[in-house]
């Protein structure tokens, strides 16, 4: 694949900045240049193509001078034709070029940015401030759990993600406004985001957890106990959309032994997003937190679980050795054993539950019952263009999905990449399939499914017939 001649920390400056398009295989750098830059300064264009024909691969990306420039011709064109007679294209935000792939960023990490404030500021002050930049979803002010004041940090939601992009290039550069990081990042992340910028703020606030979700709304933060080398039988469940106790509840209860489950709320009666769960043995509570930390539930909401102190004494010899033991035990069973595996009992003399088998596939969309594959040798009437976030799914699970529709003659993953292409015998099977699935959610795994480009030989019998 060809690639640019200039460093890839220009590809990246500023972030968000270079966009991500699917395409029709016609389309040329002409037309892109001419359709995208009334948007702002287009500063480069590459259209992807393959290193023996040299044809289009229908995928290109576009990098603008600014994030706001990039995102709001996201907003605009996603959808939209190019030319006469092709189809409509893909327009994404392009992820760094340090993360190996160019999956599109979601929405909802662009809109919310992250600012530091006077202490005096109200939230008032902060949507009054900050709404010049656009329509606001909400602003939250971070303030000490103790004494109730500010910590001078706050979050701002846009509805929009140019408008984020607009607020950060534009507002006073003391409010340090960067963008803020997804609530479901792991701690190292976590880190990378309160450092620079903001470690010398933000480190002399004992009772700020160094977890962004947490900051702003879990009541359990660093100073509460909670450890990331503590493991116990406590877990909490954060999660960004709502929740009601009976969903958590019964996603938990799919692992023998819990004991309580009850959602957490303000002192006026309004959930906070968060759960505490526990079970009766430590090895249900490690084989929940690995198994449904980042489980998307519902489609489009990761849920973030961690440990919570218990109560329990681990102060002599004897306890550490033993959580040591049940935890390595359990973490080698998650990750090496098949999905709800048989959990033995453990030297340390902790009674670990046998956890039924799950279905191999968990999704909300209501699937048709199992059909026979096509005939390997089935001439092809139509393929599919699927894009997985964040990875893709493994085939045997796609073609329990697929083959659902009918006629379902192959599954093919593109290597090193988080594409795949599904073939249809029956282009009415391959078109249910695509309504039924396009922005579904299978086993955590987000899919955007498109009618692929045909092969050559098939588009030039169409022209012909044409």
């Amino acid at each position: 694949m060809e690639d640019y001649n200039r460093p890839s920390s220009y590809l990246d400056d500023p972030p968000n900045s270079r966009l991500f398009l699917v395409t029709s295989k016609s389309i040329t750098e002409d037309i892109i240049r001419e359709h995208f830059s009334p948007f702002g300064e287009v500063q480069d264009i590459w259209v992807v193509k393959d290193k023996q024909t040299k044809e289009s691969k229908g995928v290109s990306f576009v990098k603008f001078a600014k994030s706001s420039q990039a995102c709001t011709a996201m907003e605009d064109m996603h959808g939209r034709c190019l030319a006469e007679g092709t189809k409509p294209i893909k327009v994404f935000i392009a992820q760094s070029r340090s993360s190996g792939s160019h999956r599109d960023v979601e929405d909802e990490e662009l809109t919310r940015i992250f600012v530091m404030i006077p202490k005096t500021f109200t939230e008032d002050d902060l949507k009054e401030t900050f709404k010049t930049y656009g329509d606001i979803e909400y602003a939250i002010i971070i303030k000490n759990k103790s004494t109730g004041e500010s910590k001078g940090l706050g979050y701002v939601r846009y509805h929009k993600p140019s408008q984020a992009a607009t607020a950060i290039e534009n507002c006073d550069k003391t409010f340090r406004a960067i963008l803020a990081e997804p609530r479901t990042k792991n701690s190292s992340a976590d880190n990378d985001y309160f450092g620079n910028s903001r470690s010398d703020h933000v480190t002399n606030e004992p009772g700020l957890s160094a977890y962004p979700f947490g900051a702003e709304a879990t009541s359990y933060t660093a100073s509460d106990g909670w450890n990331s080398d503590l493991i116990t039988r406590c877990l909490m469940v954060a999660s960004r959309a709502a929740v009601t106790q009976e969903q958590v509840y019964g996603l938990f209860d799919l692992i023998p032994g819990m004991v309580y489950c009850e959602m957490q709320r303000d002192q006026y009666g309004f959930s906070k997003g968060q759960a505490v769960i526990r079970y009766n043995n430590l090895g249900s509570a490690v084989y929940a937190k690995e198994k449904l930390n980042g489980f998307e539930y519902p489609p489009g909401n990761r849920l973030s679980v961690t440990y919570i102190d218990d109560g329990e004494d681990r102060t002599s010899p004897v306890g550490k050795m033993a959580m040591q033991l049940v935890a390595a035990q359990m973490m080698s069973m998650v990750w090496n054993g098949p999905s709800g595996p048989q959990l033995m009992k453990t030297t340390a003399g902790y009674a670990a539950p046998t956890v039924p088998q799950k279905l191999r596939v968990q999704t909300d969309v209501p699937l048709p019952a199992h059909k026979k594959l096509a005939p390997p040798d089935s001439a092809v009437k139509e393929r599919l263009f699927v894009i997985f976030n964040p990875s893709p799914l493994p085939v045997d699970v796609l073609e329990d999905v697929f083959c659902r529709f009918g006629s379902l003659v192959e599954v093919y993953l593109v290597p090193g990449r988080n594409v795949g292409y599904i073939k249809y015998a029956d282009r009415k099977h391959a078109n249910d399939a695509m309504a039924a699935l396009h922005g579904k959610v299978v086993n955590g795994v987000k899919m955007k499914v498109m009618l692929a480009d045909p092969p050559k030989e098939e588009s030039h019998k169409r022209q012909r017939t044409y």
